[in-house]
């Protein structure tokens, strides 16, 4: 009995609870009224139907209640009828309402809804006003939809744009982007601003536009506006790849661009919706089916708009707040009277729950702030391209701008748009970076040049496939500021007249702030250019100058010295007397060979590396002899080493040396080409011999700026000028040209690049493909290619080596022709002074011209002695008496 009594009890308490749950889910009435007022031509009645259709064929949104739609039109603008219809809506029992977009409309609905606490719902930008506690804005709020475009153009590097806008309202949604220029980063941010009337033509109004040269652009139109500018724009050659629009609307995925609308332009735009959201997925899925099921053709993969979205989103929330609310305490609606006081409390509970509890919609989190603003969302970064739209990066207000693009795409991307396409390229004559091809009639096209330049433009074109088009430079310059404009190369890039610039173009930081650069292909510096002085040949005796004049006189000093000193050692030493006939070793006459004129010439053989006929005997004259020769054999070595460098040598005496002696002096004139990075340098430096450098070349008349280099290079030639150019066009000048020399290093350092125009996206796959060559040694292959002369200038250095002269060796010849005198002029002493002493004397000249018939008949090297004279013998020849050799004692 008891587990029967308990089991009816058990039974009964489940009943019970049932009931309790039937009668909480049940409290809602069977049919909710939810008000939407659109306007005429909003086109958002079908998706607010189809929002409340899938709400009621899910049993888990609300079961066993039905929403149903109450939709009613008003003009927009028109605040009496929206009046009238918010009005009826009450009467009617209204659980919210899904407001109108025009201010004045809404302005009534905030008003209504506020008074009577009525959630009203907004799926679509509203001026910020003052707090209402039952507007529900699902669009994300204007200022943080503002600061994802600002940070957007901050991140690409926007120096300047033009905003094209419809509505006036514009400027008050995109007051964050027209605020950049007072931003500190953005101080030189340019903004154009340029209304569109709804009817007015595209035509005229984009060929306003392109000539103000902007390729910035901002646009704030309805979508098919959009289209309208693009194909104005296709047709002025504004759709390229130079061009960049940001559209400000969230439906940009929504429309199929064609090819023929975008061209190669750039295009970007943000989205609220995720394609890989369930909620979405499932709202799209249905809204596709039943379109095609009524017949009707989908043109787009993504034909939601956001603020169809939006109102599933808003539909979806008030199902979920009513559900929730209405366990704990009973909801329903009740009708109301404009002219009445009564209020509905639930309403306020309603919007204070969707406010305050996050939710997952169609677009994504849903983060509401306490007035009922979206401040909190994340967005998607897409592009429109030919393959459709790419998402490119993301944007959420957490993480703030996150934009990161893979570079795998972007170097596709930039392959497709550099495949197949024809670019004109800008470029200078100048050797040997491009030149003309002689005689020029003979070729056409391309052909026409050839030269550094040329050949790697042609090795980028086989790797990525693109052709190009070679158009010298108008004005024959590089890129200059001048009054504003830039002229050269650098102004027919941003005049969009060229594709890329490719010569031996400067990156500086005026160029790189106009345009844009590749990595460089060269690297080089400034340098000096100047003739080479004239060679100074050796004077006459060059060769004394291996040895100074102090050594010269310490070797005939010690010469001097040391024969004397021998000279007095032979005459104290006792071997060195010797008798003076091996024949007669019982003389008792010895005989010293070491005279002052024996010692003389001993000396100076020995000097000479020549010997002599007779040598030291004793020990202390061959210490002596030994020493003089150790003496000679360092010097006359040294002599000689250093002896045909001397001979050889032509030294050329430079006035300069470095950029600090021109600095230093007035008499040589220096200058560069006008208009250059060269220019540039020297105008802008802070370095004090630089500064000092520019006074001296701007003060100078006439002027030291010739106009190129090819003017710079003939002045140098005419000498008293040097010339400031790049390094390496010095190079290849003194390769050419013998005369000339560099002097000194280089002054700086920087690199020759491609330049492209302001966001060009060719600058990043030519800067790959000029690191690509640097890296295959093909750059440096090329440059030996043009650079390297085939016949080479002399040898400067002054080598031993070197082939001499007369000059050189002038002063041996002189030696030796006075010595050959002074041995012609002795003879004749020598004969004069023998024939004195003859007894028969003859008249001398008469003696000599016998003597000199005699030796010119070569009749032999004997003859008889001369009668006249008699002989002196060694007996009769007085000696001094030194005794006899026996007498001497030593100790």
């Amino acid at each position: 009995m008891r587990c029967r009594r308990r089991r009816i009890w058990i039974w009964l308490l489940q009943v019970i609870t049932v009931s309790v749950l039937i009668s909480s889910v049940t409290a809602l009435p069977e049919v909710i009224k939810i008000g939407g007022l659109f306007e005429t031509n909003d086109n958002q009645d079908l998706a607010f139907r189809k929002a409340i259709e899938m709400i009621n064929t899910d049993e888990s949104k609300l079961p066993r209640a039905k929403l149903q739609a109450k939709v009613r039109e008003v003009a927009p603008q028109d605040s009496f009828r929206a009046l009238k219809t918010a009005c009826d809506f009450l009467e009617e029992g209204m659980a919210a309402i899904i407001g109108p977009k025009s201010p004045s409309n809404i302005g009534v609905l905030h008003s209504i809804c506020d008074t009577f606490q009525i959630p009203l719902f907004l799926t679509h930008w509203a001026p910020r006003s003052t707090p209402r506690n039952q507007v529900i804005n699902l669009f994300p709020d204007s200022r943080v939809l503002a600061t994802a475009f600002t940070e957007f153009i901050k991140q690409d590097s926007w120096k300047s744009f033009t905003l094209i806008f419809e509505d006036n309202e514009a400027l008050i949604r995109l007051q964050e982007i027209l605020q950049l220029p007072t931003s500190a980063k953005q101080s030189q941010m340019k903004i154009t601003l340029r209304h569109v009337k709804p009817d007015q033509d595209f035509t005229k109004f984009m060929k306003d536009l392109s000539k103000l040269r902007e390729t910035n652009f901002v646009v704030d139109l309805p979508l098919h506006r959009v289209r309208e500018l693009f194909i104005a724009a296709d047709k002025l050659n504004m759709m390229t790849e130079y061009q960049r629009y940001l559209l400000t609307s969230l439906d940009v995925h929504t429309v199929d661009w064609s090819q023929s609308i975008i061209g190669r332009s750039n295009i970007t735009a943000f989205r609220l919706i995720n394609p890989n959201n369930e909620e979405y997925k499932r709202f799209l899925d249905e809204w596709i089916f039943s379109e095609q099921t009524a017949g009707k053709e989908i043109s787009s993969k993504q034909p939601i708009t956001t603020e169809a979205a939006l109102l599933y989103d808003a539909v979806l929330l008030l199902s979920r707040a009513l559900y929730d609310l209405d366990r704990g305490n009973p909801i329903t609606p009740k009708s109301l009277f404009c002219d009445g006081s009564d209020v509905w409390e639930e309403g306020r509970a309603i919007a204070n729950y969707i406010t305050k509890v996050p939710m997952e919609g169609a677009s994504g989190s849903i983060k509401l702030n306490l007035n009922g603003q979206r401040t909190t969302f994340s967005l998607d970064i897409i592009k429109v391209t030919k393959r459709g739209i790419v998402k490119t990066g993301s944007w959420d207000t957490e993480k703030r701008f996150t934009y990161k693009k893979e570079e795998k795409d972007a170097f596709s991307d930039a392959k497709d748009l550099l495949k197949n396409a024809t670019l004109k390229v800008t470029t200078i004559i100048n050797n040997p970076y491009m030149m003309k091809k002689l005689p020029e009639n003979a070729y056409t096209g391309n052909d026409r040049y050839e030269g550094y330049c040329k050949d790697l433009l042609e090795k980028l074109s086989e790797k990525f496939g693109f052709k190009f088009i070679i158009q010298p430079v108008k004005d024959g310059g590089y890129g200059a500021l001048k009054d504003g404009e830039w002229n050269g190369m650098v102004g027919e890039l941003l005049k969009r007249e060229a594709d890329i610039a490719v010569a031996d173009l400067s990156i500086t930081f005026d160029r790189e702030s106009a345009v844009d650069f590749t990595m460089p292909f060269m690297n080089l510096g400034i340098s000096i250019l100047f003739k080479k002085p004239a060679k100074k040949n050796p004077p006459l005796f060059s060769f004394f100058q291996p040895l100074s004049i102090e050594v010269w006189f310490y070797m005939a000093t010690a010469y001097l010295g040391i024969t004397l000193y021998l000279f007095i050692l032979a005459r104290l030493s006792p071997y060195e007397w010797i008798y003076p006939s091996p024949q007669r070793p019982d003389s008792n006459v010895v005989e010293n060979r070491f005279t002052l004129t024996n010692s003389l010439w001993f000396m100076m053989g020995s000097l000479m590396r020549r010997g002599c006929d007779f040598l030291p005997r004793a020990i202390s004259t061959r210490m002596v002899a030994s020493s003089w020769w150790f003496f000679t054999l360092i010097m006359i070595s040294s002599y000689t080493a250093n002896l045909a460098a001397f001979l050889t040598a032509q030294r050329m005496t430079s006035p300069i040396e470095s950029a600090a002696d021109l600095a230093k002096q007035t008499a040589i004139q220096y200058g560069c080409v006008y208009g250059g990075s060269t220019m540039n340098f020297f105008r802008t430096s802070t370095y004090p011999i630089y500064k000092r450098m520019w006074s001296f070349m701007e003060s100078q008349r006439p002027s030291v700026f010739p106009e190129d280099n090819y003017k710079g290079i003939e002045r140098v030639k005419m000498g008293n000028y040097a010339f400031l150019m790049e390094s390496t066009s010095i190079e290849y000048v003194t390769e050419r040209n013998c005369d000339l020399t560099r002097i000194g290093g280089e002054l700086d350092s920087k690199g020759y690049g491609i330049a492209t125009p302001p966001g060009s996206p060719y600058r990043g796959i030519l800067s790959s493909g000029i690191l690509a060559l640097q890296e295959s040694q093909q750059l440096q292959i090329l440059k030996d290619k043009w650079w390297k002369a085939t016949q080479k200038c002399p040898d400067d250095s002054g080598s031993s080596s070197a082939e001499m002269g007369i000059r050189n060796v002038g002063g041996v010849f002189l030696v030796l022709g006075i010595g050959s005198i002074l041995g012609a002029i002795i003879v004749i002493l020598e004969f004069v002074w023998k024939a004195n002493k003859m007894l028969d004397r003859e008249s001398i000249p008469v003696m000599l011209w016998h003597e000199l018939k005699a030796t010119l008949s070569f009749r032999g090297s004997t003859r008889p002695a001369p009668k006249d004279e008699e002989e002196p013998s060694v007996e009769k020849m007085p000696m001094v008496n030194m005794g006899k050799i026996e007498d001497f004692k030593f100790s």
